[in-house]
């Protein structure tokens, strides 16, 4: 998505190119972005120039929608579910007794807050460090 990001209006990148580009296998990458499409993420357009943009202003697309659109909901242990009203609810047989439920609930809810907090524009936008040796 920073790749189609970062492309002219109107221009179309194609898988292959993507691929090859990220060395990322093109079957994997065809399914990402056919998840990222119907998720609305990106536009896909058919035919012998065809290939892919952004449907949505990067500005707007946090890298928990992009995770929650690929991976599902972040969770960094089994029992941590999705809850009504977007919180987050231990669903574990044992929570009374657990000796690691509030750590790992706030760990949750502060990686759950950082990755709501970063947008996709953010990502395409952030200054690169000089790779150049200074010495």
């Amino acid at each position: 998505m920073s790749h189609l990001s970062k492309l002219e209006d109107g221009r179309l990148s194609s898988a292959r190119e993507i691929a090859n580009l990220f060395d990322v296998p093109v079957s994997l990458l065809m399914n990402v972005l056919k998840q990222l499409a119907s998720a609305g993420y990106v536009e896909s357009v058919r035919g012998a120039r065809g290939g892919y943009r952004m449907a949505i202003d990067p500005e707007t697309v946090s890298l928990a929608d992009m995770v929650g659109v690929l991976e599902g909901p972040v969770r960094l242990a089994e029992c941590l579910t999705e809850a009504a009203g977007d919180d987050t609810e231990c669903t574990c047989q044992v929570m009374a007794k657990c000796p690691v439920i509030d750590p790992v609930h706030r760990v949750q809810r502060k990686l759950k807050d950082f990755l709501a907090s970063v947008t996709l524009g953010e990502i395409v936008n952030y200054p690169r460090a000089s790779t150049e040796n200074k010495g």
